[in-house]
């Protein structure tokens, strides 16, 4: 007989975040000397990304209740955009002057991009900022979706939306570390490959980060 009171994989996923998610962003002058970032395997690159004052930017990670389980929801990139086009990201980008916290940012960056209704979204809490190779220090807003929330794509910025189960992003077996070369060295980096999807970089250190906060100490 099924226990009708047994925990969703919905409700154990609120509980973790209720409990260990950051209930409060960083602040503006918090020190950025120990953000988790792409130094967690290069060392060196700290100092390079914070050898000026570093850009400041927010992102969402959309979670997204489904019937057979929770997902969480990515992009990939135009393939005509400047900088990382074609990469596998979250929706946000670069935390404006009239943005009044990380959450305002993430939450008007995933609308321009996706088409994603704010009112749709609950946030949850934060991760620890992350701090990219170039110098953006990133501000993780962990949201849940409404999973009827429509989406509209703006294409000069998004190609695709698509979710991946989070049993599988927070299974630490599906976590590689890959590298390759960058600035004339080689660079160590995490790595989720997902079926034809290639998670990697700053949104694979994100999800990592997402994973060392929500697993159990003896995992």
């Amino acid at each position: 007989m099924t226990d009708l009171a047994a925990p969703t994989a919905l409700d154990a996923f609120l509980t973790r975040a209720r409990d260990r998610l950051r209930p409060e962003p960083p602040g503006p002058h918090d020190s950025t000397s120990n953000p988790r970032g792409d130094h967690d395997l290069e060392p060196d690159v700290l100092e390079a990304a914070l050898s000026r004052p570093p850009r400041l930017a927010a992102v969402l990670v959309p979670v997204v209740p489904r019937d057979d389980g929770v997902s969480v929801l990515f992009t990939l990139r135009a393939s005509h955009l400047r900088d990382h086009s074609g990469q596998i990201a979250f929706p946000g980008g670069k935390i404006d002057p009239g943005d009044p916290s990380p959450l305002a940012a993430a939450l008007r960056e995933a609308n321009e991009e996706i088409g994603l209704d704010p009112a749709a979204v609950t946030p949850l809490g934060y991760l620890d900022p992350y701090l990219s190779g170039t110098g953006f220090l990133v501000t993780p807003v962990v949201g849940l979706v409404a999973p009827d929330a429509g989406l509209s794509l703006n294409p000069h910025e998004v190609a695709e939306a698509f979710e991946v189960p989070l049993d599988f992003l927070m299974n630490v077996a599906n976590h590689a570390l890959h590298s390759r070369e960058w600035r004339g060295r080689q660079r160590r980096y995490y790595a989720i490959p997902f079926g034809e999807r290639y998670i990697w970089g700053v949104t694979a250190g994100i999800v990592r980060n997402l994973y060392d906060r929500l697993r159990d100490a003896d995992e």
